[in-house]
């Protein structure tokens, strides 16, 4: 029996060569689709992104040492499908937005508006869109995730007295501490005046948390004043400089080779600061001379009761000195002007009080690299030990990644597609064979069976009594007569009328 490398070299060369293209075909598929299934995969992170937003997405993923493509003309960034999830986490915690958290339709209501709708419809369609147009524009701001509007439109009402006020509440998604001074104001002054009759005063303003922004904060400095304002300045300070730092230590180093901690203390107190200059030596503005003068004349004594009655000395003396009296004052008072400059200054609360920066560095890199980083990340962050910053740094041995689990030469989730992909291949192969076996025997002359041909052809009477070439050559032993058929041709030899009578007869019976 032979074997497949015997059949194989049996074969002409043209099948010997379909069937080598056919086999670098099928190795050539197999080995882009382990290739393909060994790649990393990617999933879109943000889609539709302004350019200004993808610079804050990015920023917050080298922060993180997350890799990342970008699509679109830079408007789409996908990362790895195992790293989506702290993607995510990452972009939260930077307060980016990544898509439009409101489910709030606009003005496109109208588009879905009913033929005979009543006013009453009308009314409440235009107020759904008012707020869902005021929820998207607020989803604009910087550090706003998403947002929910709700609107109280004033009822117009006969008398003055009895019509209610317009209000607004908008809930913002997430925590405030995204926020950037004063956008709390602008939100609210921006709602006031896109609904008619609406006073910032009506509008109240809420975080994710449950937190009051609006009213309550005035929204020129930290969110909320006090405490809270405090800690949600010191939040956003801190994760933007932690943001700056990691990302330098990621372009330097390489992601997973360090990590810096940042914590801030900042005052958030508004002060007014006064400054006096003085310019010159003091001028005399003002000089006032006055001058009194008292003069007595001869009065006699009156004998009143009291003390100059019972004292008569004390009466004489008065009266003598009232009779001679002649007093006289004169005071002088000079204005002098000093040139001076007096300067008022507001002092904008956020200034840095102190600082405290934790460098972590990984063992591998070297110490001549683990001086300038330290450096670099002092000179970044803008430490200053005069005001009491802190700064820490340490190397130590970060731990490794988790190895992944070693699969085999086809990943098993791609063990069902690559077995139809096979399949098809075997499919395609066996057609491709089967097309040129068949091809090349209908070019072959296909011999008909004689017996086929002797049916399809007239043969004469003669042609079929005469003996075959087969027949004539095959040499046949003398065949013995049977006693009937000699028994009969004697009697057609003694009585041939007889018999021919008998045939006639058996004739007509028939």
């Amino acid at each position: 029996m032979p074997t497949l490398a015997q059949s194989f070299l049996k074969l002409p060369t043209r099948s010997k060569l379909a069937i080598g293209v056919s086999a670098l075909g099928i190795v050539a598929v197999m080995f882009f689709m382990v290739r393909l299934a060994s790649a990393p995969s990617y999933t879109t992170l943000a889609a539709g992104l302004a350019p200004s937003d993808t610079g804050k997405v990015t920023a917050a993923l080298d922060a993180q040492g997350i890799a990342y493509q970008l699509s679109s003309n830079g408007t789409s960034i996908a990362v790895e499908k195992a790293s989506a999830a702290q993607a995510r986490i990452a972009l939260a915690q930077q307060g980016v937005a990544t898509s439009s958290l409101s489910t709030q339709k606009g003005f496109e209501l109208f588009d879905q508006q009913k033929l005979g709708a009543s006013d009453f419809q009308n009314q409440v369609t235009y107020q759904r869109a008012l707020e869902g147009e005021i929820a998207r524009t607020i989803q604009q701001v910087q550090g706003v995730q998403g947002a929910q509007v709700q609107l109280v439109m004033p009822q117009d009402s006969l008398f003055a007295d009895e019509a209610t006020p317009a209000t607004a509440a908008v809930m913002l998604a997430g925590p405030s501490t995204g926020l950037e001074s004063g956008a709390v104001r602008g939100i609210a002054q921006l709602v006031a005046s896109s609904v008619k009759g609406l006073k910032t005063e009506n509008v109240t303003i809420t975080d994710g948390t449950g937190q009051l922004l609006w009213p309550q904060g005035d929204g020129t400095g930290a969110v909320g004043g006090g405490a809270t304002g405090k800690l949600a300045a010191e939040t956003r300070y801190e994760s933007a400089l932690q943001a700056s730092l990691n990302a330098l230590l990621v372009q330097t180093l390489g992601p997973g080779k360090a990590r810096v901690q940042v914590k801030a203390d900042l005052n958030v107190d508004k002060t007014t600061l006064s400054k006096v200059q003085v310019d010159g030596k003091p001028v005399a503005a003002k000089d006032t001379l006055e001058t009194e003068r008292l003069r007595g004349g001869a009065a006699g004594a009156g004998g009143t009761a009291g003390t100059g009655a019972n004292i008569p000395t004390y009466s004489a003396n008065a009266a003598g000195a009232g009779a001679n009296s002649n007093y006289q004052r004169r005071s002088q008072t000079v204005d002098n002007i000093v040139p001076r400059t007096v300067t008022h200054t507001d002092v904008a609360p956020g200034g840095v009080n102190s600082l405290q920066v934790a460098l972590v560095v990984d063992k591998s890199v070297s110490a001549a690299d683990y001086a300038a980083i330290q450096k670099a990340v002092q000179g970044a962050a803008g430490f200053n030990q005069t005001r009491g910053d802190i700064f820490q740094a340490s190397q130590v041995a970060f731990p490794k990644p988790a190895a992944a689990p070693k699969a085999g030469p086809v990943p098993v989730t791609m063990l069902g597609p690559l077995k139809w992909v096979g399949l098809g291949l075997a499919t395609l192969v066996f057609m491709f064979f089967m097309s040129r076996h068949l091809k090349r025997r209908e070019g072959e002359a296909i011999a008909s069976p004689a017996w086929l041909r002797e049916i399809e052809e007239p043969v004469s009477l003669a042609q079929l009594e005469a003996p075959s070439p087969e027949q004539a050559t095959m040499i046949l032993p003398p065949r013995a007569q049977a006693r009937s058929a000699q028994a009969l041709e004697q009697l057609m030899d003694r009585e041939p009328d007889r018999v021919a009578a008998q045939v006639r007869q058996w004739m007509s019976e028939d």
